[in-house]
């Protein structure tokens, strides 16, 4: 039986190690159930530290605003439990207000489910929103530990109690404070999720991913439903901060009738704005709106509105009943409701459409053609034809000695056909994103950088092969330096440049995936590259023998160049083989940003 005593050593050794670390970034999921930090020492018996909430009742998915305030501390911890069954786990979800000095911590299987500090700075007062469960108690009372000092701290501090509609409450009445309870004002919400299911027959709908539902944490979703002279408008997706959609008569941000959800306060504000060029959206001093609502929850901004199909009063605001293409953006704002720039390409549609016309399901991408066939045209070159070609060149010039294509080797022919592609195919690809942009861009980093320094490299390589001296020229030792090293180093460039392209805005393939098939394929290489060194290295050291030897040697040479090439021609089989797969796998993502 010495499990117990074992266990109690086990335990006072993590209180000890916590007590001397701290928890100073806020990561106290050890104290989810005793709310107890492991500082060593007693609680303190009469709290300094007030908790007030706007509401005394509650339903289901409503959210509550919480506020701990008090002198200043360091630490904090808050819950919201049973307040019939203080010991059971934490109930409900929090939503932060300020996320510099608050986060949110998952307790048991109910996720963010608890709220504490980003760090020790000292603060005096945390504002943050509670979201009521679809099966929330009865009574529900709010808990919090707050830290002043390491080793002075109060525990569990009793805060208010609220309760679902009808139900006699357990305890005597709130203990808000008149000016806490002020902050509730009407607003209007939205019970639930919207809904696909008239997609295509009733509303026209656009959605991201394609086909995704609207309920879910990854779903971008805007819907029109016409409605006799106005259209139902609804707009959700997985923010914080910000949705936008605006239509526009192009396919660039600039000109466009603007619409925005904003989370201000954890109240969402809906607006119309207008948008000159790449500038900040210009609100609009007269809201044309109307039966305004909106929902947080879940990870998701909701808000749907009302907007009449013709508004000749209101400057900007484009009929309904005519073509456009619809963006779609999302991003963050900040607790005054000023919004940032969109940290990813917006959405736009592929082409234009009547949101009053046939109702239509339809996608959209957050990468423009050219672009996507920019990437496309850069894979095909640098993952498939320049590398089989510089495998074709290194390893298979004894191999195909003596097999001729139109008067010439065949390892040289095949070498120039691919080196001769991937010049095409860059050369297409590198004019394609200023034919997008209009010029240079100022916001790619160095992905434009390396990609001139590998157009020009690339240019270089055929100039500098078509000034190639004779197989026995004294130079020709020094022009295949050359040769080398400069295909060697573009070739390390464009995976460079690919690497920073991906994650461009522009594009944007799904991290970390993008990453690792990135270096999947580097490794698939270089692995393939180092098989063949070997072989080719114990082929030589073999032939040595023979030749030692003096015996059948003619025969035995003839083996051996015949099991060398069988070995290189099935390596080489398979390398092509999976240079095809990474490809299509870029490719698939690329088809499907």
């Amino acid at each position: 039986m010495e499990l117990p005593g074992f266990a109690v050593a086990v335990w006072m050794f993590v209180c000890l190690y916590a007590s001397v670390v701290g928890y100073p970034n806020g990561k106290v999921r050890e104290a989810c159930t005793s709310m107890v930090p492991c500082h060593g020492g007693s609680p303190q018996l009469s709290p300094e530290h007030t908790i007030t909430v706007n509401g005394t009742e509650f339903k289901p998915r409503d959210n509550i605003e919480v506020h701990l305030s008090g002198p200043d501390f360091e630490g904090f911890f808050i819950q919201a439990r049973d307040a019939e069954r203080l010991d059971s786990p934490a109930v409900g979800s929090f939503v932060l207000a300020d996320r510099r000095r608050s986060q949110l911590l998952t307790c048991g299987r109910t996720k963010n489910s608890a709220v504490s500090h980003t760090s020790k700075a000292k603060k005096s007062d945390i504002k943050v929103y509670w979201i009521a469960p679809e099966d929330a108690p009865k009574h529900v009372q709010f808990l919090a530990t707050v830290v002043k000092k390491y080793r002075i701290f109060w525990v569990k501090i009793p805060g208010p109690i609220v309760s679902q509609p009808d139900v006699l409450s357990p305890t005597p009445p709130l203990h808000a404070t008149s000016e806490a309870m002020s902050t509730s004002h009407p607003v209007s919400y939205i019970s639930k999720p919207f809904s696909a299911s008239g997609c295509g027959i009733t509303k026209f709908c656009i959605r991201n991913p394609t086909n995704c539902d609207p309920g879910s944490a990854s779903c971008f979703f805007l819907s029109f439903q016409q409605e006799g002279s106005s259209v139902l408008i609804e707009m959700s997706g997985p923010s914080e901060g910000y949705l936008a959609f605006a239509f526009s008569q192009d396919q660039w941000m600039g000109g466009d009738d603007a619409y925005l959800c904003v989370n201000v306060d954890h109240h969402v504000h809906v607006s119309t704005a207008h948008l000159k060029e790449r500038s900040h959206p210009l609100l609009d001093s007269e809201n044309a709106l109307e039966d305004v609502s909106w929902r947080l929850a879940e990870g998701l901004l909701q808000c749907s509105f009302r907007r009449r199909i013709h508004l000749p009063a209101y400057k900007g605001r484009f009929n309904l009943d005519a073509s456009y293409y619809i963006f779609l953006a999302d991003g963050e704002a900040s607790e005054g409701g000023l919004i940032y720039k969109h940290r990813r390409q917006p959405l736009v549609t592929n082409g234009l459409y009547n949101v009053t016309g046939l109702p239509q399901d339809i996608g959209g991408s957050r990468a423009p053609r050219l672009i996507k066939a920019h990437g496309a045209l850069m894979f095909v070159a640098w993952i498939t034809t320049v590398s089989i070609g510089v495998i074709v060149a290194r390893f298979f010039k004894p191999v195909w000695s003596h097999s001729f294509l139109f008067g010439k080797e065949l390892w040289f022919q095949v070498h120039r056909m691919l080196m001769l592609t991937t010049v095409m195919l860059t050369s297409i690809s590198f004019v394609l994103p200023f034919v997008y942009r209009g010029g240079w861009s100022q916001q790619a980093g160095f992905h434009p950088y390396l990609g001139c320094a590998v157009m020009a490299l690339t240019i270089f390589q055929p100039l500098m092969a078509g000034f190639r001296p004779s197989r026995h020229a004294p130079r020709r030792q020094l022009f295949n330096w050359f040769h080398w090293s400069t295909g060697t180093t573009a070739r390390i460039l464009a995976v460079v440049t690919m690497f920073l392209g991906m994650d461009l805005p522009a594009l944007d393939l799904p991290d970390p995936w993008d990453t690792y098939a990135m270096i999947g394929f580097v490794a698939w290489h270089v692995g393939t590259d180092v098989l063949l060194e070997i072989h080719s290295y114990c082929l030589v050291r073999k032939v040595e023998v023979i030749e030692d030897d003096r015996v059948q040697i003619l025969q035995s040479l003839t083996s051996v160049e015949a099991e060398g090439r069988l070995f290189k021609q099935v390596v080489l089989t398979i390398y092509v083989c999976g240079n095809i797969v990474f490809l299509v796998a870029f490719l698939i993502a690329i088809n499907q940003v």
